[in-house]
């Protein structure tokens, strides 16, 4: 087989020094004792013993609302979920750099430091209509080739509240966002009947997915976990919703919590959480063990929620790590799952993995193993997407380039 490129002294994660061969963008070759037959003419790597990995993902962020590349700025909400609403739309539109840079910074952060595929929330209200979706857009389209992303009309303020929101979400997904959002529909809108019908309406309508924020805690979240795995049955989305956080998981019974992870497993519903910064983090371990898919993200990136995070999932592994009281090896390696194979497989990501066949997306970090890398999460040295670099010590390449 022709190759485009070797990487030679690749640590896998089972610990096997092997050489990866790269052809048309995919992994070709993996094994042992390759290189000595090449034709000088292919390009040829050391990768010096690091660990190879796949690509990260990133299953819940917001790039919109990122003030990355912005000068330090105090953070100015409230402690309510309400006040942060409402000072995105007194900050974000005065800021002297536009929603599609401010996202693309964020982006260039997260490609550098191994993340390969991400899912954004934008916010879709009546002050800004789908002007923050614009500028993500933009940026996907500036990012293509270096990082796949998948956008969710997400309705912070509200549904209901807000009559006409339901028809700019309609609209977001005709112009490009990948799936519909919602929020806390009882705690926010006051009427989770009316939400939750309209966005799944919408969803039906279009053929794709949901990611709905739930915030509410104990009864009342379970309520709308309810609810939203019997519209999932109901409308044959099975694999096509997500629950974001539900912080309520932790927050009830363990019984109801098993109950509850029974049914997110029969109607197809998953899970991504980040960590729950203050708040009860979900029962991770019972849910995956009962069969949810559950993933994680970083959420907020230094913005006009939080000042806090850096982009780095390796580092939000080890927070969700710490924060589950994950010490073992095999439970850190279920952190990093969380921001790589589950993650792809609730992204739709194909062909994932460091495997024959599978999409040369991968990242090489100086550790012994993937608790390592999580624990520690170095910087990442090398970084490929589809075959070609696009980031390397630390930084994003202006352009990606192949293997030399």
């Amino acid at each position: 087989m022709a190759l485009d490129a070797l990487l030679t002294r690749c640590r896998l994660a089972d610990g096997r020094l092997v050489e990866i061969g790269v052809a048309g963008g995919r992994i070709a070759t993996i094994g042992e004792g390759a290189a000595p037959s090449l034709s000088n003419r292919v390009p040829i790597l050391d990768i010096d013993g690091d660990l190879v990995l796949p690509g990260l993902v990133d299953g819940h962020m917001h790039l919109d609302k990122t003030l990355m590349g912005l000068p330090w700025m105090p953070h100015a909400a409230g402690p309510t979920r309400i006040s942060r609403i409402e000072t995105d739309k007194t900050i974000l539109p005065h800021r002297p750099v536009s929603t599609a840079e401010r996202a693309s910074n964020l982006i260039e952060v997260c490609v550098a430091r191994g993340t390969a595929h991400l899912r954004t929330h934008v916010d879709i209200d009546l002050e800004n209509r789908l002007l923050k979706l614009d500028g993500v857009l933009a940026a996907r389209d500036r990012h293509r080739g270096r990082v796949s992303v998948q956008i969710v009309a997400f309705p912070q303020g509200g549904v209901m509240r807000c009559p006409g929101v339901l028809d700019l979400l309609d609209a977001a997904v005709r112009e490009g966002a990948d799936l519909v959002g919602g929020i806390d529909p009882l705690e926010i809108d006051r009427d989770p009947k009316g939400q939750l019908d309209g966005i799944f309406a919408i969803a039906a309508r279009h053929g794709v997915g949901l990611d709905i924020h739930l915030h509410e805690p104990g009864e009342m979240g379970l309520f709308n976990v309810q609810e939203i795995c019997a519209r999932t049955r109901a409308l044959g989305l099975s694999g096509k919703v997500t629950i974001s956080h539900g912080f309520c998981l932790g927050d009830i019974t363990e019984r109801k919590a098993t109950a509850a992870a029974e049914m997110m497993v029969e109607a197809g519903v998953a899970l991504v959480t980040h960590g729950a910064g203050g708040l009860t983090l979900p029962p991770l371990e019972m849910l995956r063990a009962a069969g949810v898919l559950v993933f994680a993200g970083n959420d907020d990136i230094r913005d006009t929620w939080s000042p806090y995070g850096t982009g780095d999932l390796l580092e939000r592994a080890a927070i969700i790590g710490w924060k589950a009281d994950f010490r073992r090896d095999d439970q850190i390696e279920t952190a990093f799952d969380l921001v790589s194979a589950a993650g792809a497989k609730a992204l739709g990501i194909a062909d994932y993995g460091i495997a024959v066949g599978g999409a040369a997306t991968l990242f090489t970090i100086a550790a012994s193993g993937v608790p390592e890398a999580v624990a520690a999460h170095p910087p990442r040295k090398l970084v490929l997407f589809d075959g070609r670099i696009v980031a390397c010590d630390g930084a994003m390449l202006p352009a990606s380039a192949p293997i030399a």
